[in-house]
């Protein structure tokens, strides 16, 4: 049986974000963001057809915050850069400076493979299950997912502002995008 490791990463044109939503009897003032994780590194390592062992980590202090949507006005570079210092400090960079993922068990399903594992981020561990969708484009392969991770099950107290009247929901959605090309 062959084995072969792939590793990807942002320099391949792959993405690892973040889309916050916003609540609140003023949500209409918020932005829903999407933060970029801008350095990141994925290993995926396989026996014949199937993968054996994924890890991604990424480094916290890579966040840009890449857009953002809603709000009363348009999300600019004043606006981005205060955005990005609150969501180091709700992360707690200096202290909890990576978020890692290494799974434990992978089960083909239909598009792909559902990943089980533990993710660790603000220094809490909890498992997790990613569902990973497959694409074979010919010369290359898509890979991609998308997740729902509760922010107060790993200690982080979602942002808000004006005695809560306007802050972020505590679920937001990671995704995964990344091109493998064969070899």
């Amino acid at each position: 049986m062959s084995t072969e490791t792939w590793t990807l990463d942002a320099s391949d044109g792959g993405q690892l974000a973040v889309r916050t939503d916003v609540t609140g009897r003023a949500s209409k003032m918020g932005h829903r963001l999407t933060i970029a994780m801008t350095s990141w590194a994925a290993t995926v390592e396989w026996a014949g057809d199937a993968p054996t062992a994924v890890t991604l980590t990424a480094e916290v202090s890579s966040l840009d915050v890449v857009h953002g949507e809603g709000g009363l006005t348009p999300l600019i570079g004043p606006e981005k850069i205060v955005a990005k210092a609150n969501a180091l400090k709700s992360f707690d960079a200096d202290r909890y400076p990576s978020i890692c993922f290494h799974s434990t068990e992978i089960t083909a399903v239909d598009s792909g493979f559902r990943l089980a594992g533990t993710a660790e981020i603000h220094g809490v561990s909890r498992e997790i299950t990613v569902d990973v969708d497959v694409t074979d484009l010919g010369d290359r392969w898509r890979v991609g997912s998308e997740t729902t991770v509760r922010q107060s099950d790993y200690k982080i107290t979602p942002y808000s502002q004006m005695f809560g009247a306007m802050k972020v929901v505590d679920e937001v959605t990671v995704t995964f995008d990344a091109e493998y090309r064969k070899p």
